[in-house]
């Protein structure tokens, strides 16, 4: 076999490509399921409570991620910036995670804590009223009830892929987010990005 064989055969070109990829991504990604690093949550992080699951969920859904990355780098203008760089035992239990380097707005990994929940529901009906140079749209529509009734569903299938609820907590959920807006049970989930490793410092 020699280079002027495998470049004049597509077919053949695609199956080594293939080939090569497959074998290079099992290299870098295999190892990563056996390191306690990336497998076990760090010291205070736990399964989120369900106000702050259906909070995520509302993330995702209204694209907050396309604007706002949760992932710090290991960098001195970052961890100035923005606090503790980002490790994976903080994201263990979130399926898919929230990391991104889109940063039409700031990162959002440590924001819990860091301002009021009157500030953050401000912030959502009306960003300027509170950062006059913010182009993020009004969330308005989010001030309506929350879709409660599948959250058992929903942690059922988390523990599916690994997130320790237990039985007891799947059954006490929907009376802990009874009567609760899409609006508060975002402004849960944003209380409470970065607070365990922030606690732990």
């Amino acid at each position: 076999m020699n280079n002027e064989l495998i470049e004049k055969s597509v077919p053949l070109l695609v199956v080594l490509t293939l080939l090569v990829i497959s074998v290079g991504g099992l290299v870098e990604i295999v190892p990563l399921f056996f390191q306690k690093s990336t497998t076990v949550a760090v010291e205070g992080v736990m399964p989120y409570d369900p106000a702050r699951l259906l909070g995520r969920d509302i993330y995702i859904r209204e694209g907050c991620y396309n604007c706002h990355s949760q992932m710090i780098r290991p960098f001195r203008a970052e961890t100035e910036r923005y606090g503790h760089y980002s490790v994976a035992g903080e994201f263990v239990y979130d399926h898919p995670f929230q990391w991104g380097s889109k940063r039409t707005g700031p990162d959002l990994a440590r924001v819990g804590g860091r301002y009021s929940d009157v500030w953050h529901r401000t912030h959502m009906l009306n960003p300027r009223d509170v950062v006059p140079e913010s182009n993020m749209p009004a969330f308005a529509w989010l001030d309506r009830p929350a879709q409660v009734d599948d959250v058992q569903a929903r942690m059922k299938a988390l523990r599916m892929v690994g997130v320790p609820y237990t039985d007891a907590e799947i059954a006490a959920a929907p009376e802990q987010v009874k009567g609760k807006t899409e609006l508060d049970v975002l402004i849960a989930y944003l209380q409470g990005l970065g607070t365990a490793i922030k606690n732990n410092n």
